[in-house]
């Protein structure tokens, strides 16, 4: 009986999965154009998103250094703000401001995600690794570092998403951040492979985030600042094995205690395709509507038909909504909406304030517009439904849509046409449409934060590729103080 409690203490071979994102983290080189510029107008549209947040008191009461008045050597700026902090609280700033409106860019795949959450790790660590290696008269790093860091984090987030679904044992997708967020992060402050691989292991040792936060009955704001949080400890970890901690090599795959057994049941994680430049390339931008993603083409469907029928709205018996099965596990919801965070995740109050107003903004959320009576008379008249087709193209690689349609029907039983639409703005296949609007939305984001002198200048800066990539990363966070 004893001998069969008895454990086997040989060191094992680190976890394949940690050595090949080690590997890749480390090692990989890539000159695409494609995945250079997309991680320019990704950072662009990020750190708009992060402006625009600073706007919310909800939001920036969260912000600053934990104790007040705390000066930091090498300090971080957090973009928009006096603050100056250490690269961990930097981080679940810098993050937790990029989220908070759920207007920044998205992954969809068997799991959901926000890659551009990572840029609270990246820029936290790269502003501070060159104001110390200023003071030590060493190189910066440089803005192209920040974007190579960008491409190597969304890759390592989107590849597990793809066929790893962690919402569906109940984990949140941050878990996916704090992954991605530590590689890059323990690599920019010059960390070995070897290094990297002893990090992972450490935030798959960690608890994870339940999602219970981002759904009914519990939807509130810690979704908003749940990244924040991930990527943040994800540079806490990489701190501390820089400091010489040690890793735990077989985390996932340890019999009994490992990941896969206690956390996956048994199952292991799915790597379906070499880490490359694939996902920063298909990148979803929310261009013009802060909505969840998988709203964003319902969005559309619900302002097209504004005009058609704002004057009818007392003679609407019902309104279809066709949609996907992703869409209706986390955005179908009916009932009391308590809070901003529980009606930017309500499928059915976004599409009813569309046909109401024929547009959607960030403070259409808020308490005091939540209050018209006609958004929720609109929601009881709604029907949600599933279509197959959606499903399979949304998962499709070649297609990767987030398709919706909406019909209503009138009290005398005729219809409006249906609309429908399979790629919202922001997909890959819509990018030639897009990008003005996404430079748009970056404009608007820091009118009212910052002058119009300030604004053009940082708009220029974004226009080239070449300067950007150039210039120390310290400098670049100089221009984005308040």
């Amino acid at each position: 009986m004893l001998k069969s409690l008895t454990e086997q203490n040989s060191k094992p071979a680190p976890d394949k999965e940690f050595a090949i994102i080690a590997d890749y983290v480390t090692n990989f080189i890539t000159h695409s154009e494609l995945a250079f510029s997309t991680a320019r107008y990704c950072l662009m549209d990020a750190l708009g998103c992060s402006i625009l947040a600073l706007n919310y008191p909800a939001c920036t009461k969260l912000l600053g250094p934990i104790i007040p008045d705390t000066v930091v050597p090498h300090g971080v700026p957090i973009p928009g703000t006096r603050f100056v902090l250490d690269p961990i609280q930097a981080a679940f700033n810098i993050g937790a401001t990029i989220r908070w409106l759920d207007y920044n860019d998205t992954w969809l795949a068997a799991e959901w995600g926000h890659p551009s959450d990572n840029l609270g790790a990246i820029l936290a660590v790269a502003d501070y690794m060159s104001r110390k290696n200023n003071a030590e008269k060493k190189s910066p790093l440089f803005m192209h570092d920040v974007l190579l860091a960008m491409i190597k984090a969304y890759e390592v987030q989107g590849v597990l998403a793809l066929e790893n679904s962690f919402n569906r044992i109940g984990l949140d997708h941050v878990i996916l951040v704090k992954i991605a967020s530590a590689a890059v992060a323990i690599h920019l402050l010059g960390g070995t492979q070897d290094d990297i691989i002893k990090v992972l292991s450490n935030v798959f040792i960690d608890g994870q985030s339940l999602r219970t936060y981002r759904h009914a009955p519990n939807t509130g704001t810690r979704k908003s600042w749940a990244a924040g949080d991930a990527t943040s400890r994800a540079v806490r970890l990489a701190w501390l094995i820089i400091q010489g901690e040690m890793g735990y090599p077989s985390a996932l795959t340890a019999k009994q205690w490992g990941f896969y057994d206690v956390v996956l049941q048994s199952k292991t994680l799915h790597l379906p395709c070499p880490f490359t430049t694939y996902v920063i390339e298909n990148i979803l931008f929310k261009v013009a509507y802060p909505a969840e993603f998988h709203a964003q083409t319902a969005v559309e469907c619900a302002i097209a038909l504004h005009h058609k029928i704002k004057n009818r709205l007392d003679t609407i018996d019902k309104i279809i909504l066709i949609t996907h099965e992703s869409a209706i596990r986390i955005i179908n919801k009916t009932g009391t909406l308590n809070n901003p965070a529980d009606r930017d995740h309500c499928l059915q109050y976004i599409v009813a304030v569309c046909l109401l107003f024929g547009d959607l903004k960030a403070e259409y959320y808020e308490n005091q517009f939540a209050k018209n009576a006609q958004i929720d008379l609109l929601r009881e008249k709604m029907q949600v439904q599933e279509n197959k087709q959606f499903n399979q193209d949304y998962l499709a690689p070649d297609k990767r849509s987030i398709a919706n349609a909406i019909e209503i029907y009138f009290n005398d039983g005729s219809p409006t046409e249906k609309i429908q639409i399979e790629y919202p703005l922001g997909h890959l296949r819509r990018r030639k449409e897009g990008i003005p609007l996404l430079i748009k939305k970056f404009h608007d984001n820091l009118t009212g934060h910052f002058s119009t002198e300030r604004i053009a200048k940082l708009l220029a800066l974004f226009a080239d590729q070449e300067r950007l990539e150039k210039m120390p990363v310290n400098e670049f966070m100089d221009e984005l103080r308040e």
